[in-house]
């Protein structure tokens, strides 16, 4: 009984424990590890030393994800091109059954374009960064987390909060639905001044394909030029050509974008995430490196 207890106490914060760990770790399988560790953790702990259940998990699993981070860091330095966290894709229609992985990228603080910038922030930043401005948690217990000095803990922050300040703010997912299909829509046509039109003129696309590719570009006619080039390469926009690929609309980090299969085997060769400023399609998060397209749940 008292096991039973633990455990359903223990999945009232599931969801809450996965949105830290991949907010933390930009990745859904040490997320998803990270949340089992901090488990085992609860069960080899006396009740008697845990005051707040929730704060105390938390605690434990930024100690933990901490850790992953530095292993990441590692993988990273030796990683060929760009790196992008792991995408949460699932289908437009939510699912019946509860997931609390779904759940938790709908919220505006995962999506992709807030995820690249905590990207860009050292693993005690990112930790100090997630704990105070996301949770609201005081430098004395984030100090203590990463086991630095108060004075520390304030001076992470602050760094985290200049390295994202760049951020574009979440929009409606109205909006975002609106400036993602005109961008498609504008392929479609194969018409260079209406791709470019739908494009925010400081857009950006970041490709991951693990070293295979590199795509990283800015400028909306730039952009333009590639992915009219695909369309033609390809045949997207030919009704007389079989197309080497199909794509269906997905919910990437919880907001409209695109799973791209190869036609007729269905197994996912990219998924595409979009970004929207000022109504403009501003960022493409292009991602091919097969090691992150695990994750997709489409039924």
């Amino acid at each position: 009984m008292v096991a039973a207890l633990l455990a359903g106490l223990f999945e009232s914060h599931r969801a809450h424990l996965l949105s830290v760990a991949y907010r933390l770790t930009g990745s859904v399988g040490d997320a998803e590890d990270a949340v089992q560790e901090s488990w085992l953790r609860l069960t080899g702990t006396h009740q008697s030393e845990i005051d707040d259940m929730r704060a105390w998990l938390t605690a434990v699993l930024s100690r933990i994800c901490l850790e992953r981070m530095r292993s990441i860091a590692v993988r990273r330095e030796s990683y060929v091109g760009q790196w992008l966290p792991e995408p949460v894709v699932t289908g437009r229609t939510p699912s019946s059954t509860p997931d609390a992985m779904a759940a938790m990228a709908r919220t505006p603080e995962c999506r992709l374009a807030a995820m690249v910038m905590l990207d860009r922030l050292t693993p005690p930043q990112r930790v100090a960064f997630v704990l105070h401005e996301g949770l609201s948690m005081s430098l004395d217990d984030i100090a203590g987390i990463l086991d630095v000095s108060v004075d520390a803990a304030r001076q992470l922050v602050t760094a985290a909060t200049e390295a994202v300040a760049h951020t574009p703010p979440p929009v409606s997912d109205t909006e975002h639905e609106v400036a993602v299909h005109r961008f498609l829509a504008a392929l479609r046509s194969g018409e260079v001044d209406a791709v470019t039109a739908a494009l925010h003129p400081d857009s950006v696309v970041i490709g991951d394909a693990d070293g295979t590719t590199t795509h990283n570009l800015r400028g909306a006619d730039a952009i333009a030029d590639f992915y009219l080039g695909l369309v033609r390469r390809y045949g997207a926009h030919d009704p007389a050509r079989v197309p080497e690929y199909t794509y269906e609309f997905a919910s990437v980090n919880g907001q409209l974008g695109l799973v791209v299969s190869v036609e007729h085997s269905g197994r996912p060769a990219r998924v595409l995430g979009f970004a929207v400023r000022d109504g403009l399609v501003w960022g493409t998060y292009d991602l091919t490196n097969p090691a992150k397209l695990t994750g997709i749940h489409l039924g």
